[in-house]
């Protein structure tokens, strides 16, 4: 079998849009790669897990507040 082109579905890169979600007394962060943070009780927490991840994917932009 060949090596994935950059036209196969695998090696499409995809934007990572992290947010955050509240469950009860926690926040806890979540992208749309399927990843989830920890459960957090300090919202800001929650945010910085979004912004890390979404730096670790290589995306850029900020996670929404």
């Amino acid at each position: 079998m060949s090596p994935a082109s950059p036209a196969s579905p695998t090696a499409v890169r995809t934007a990572h849009t992290a947010s955050t979600v509240e469950r009860g007394s926690f926040c806890l962060a979540r992208c749309t790669c399927g990843w989830s943070g920890p459960a957090r009780r300090a919202r800001d927490r929650a945010r910085t897990d979004a912004t890390a991840h979404a730096g670790e994917s290589g995306d850029t932009g900020d996670a929404p507040r």
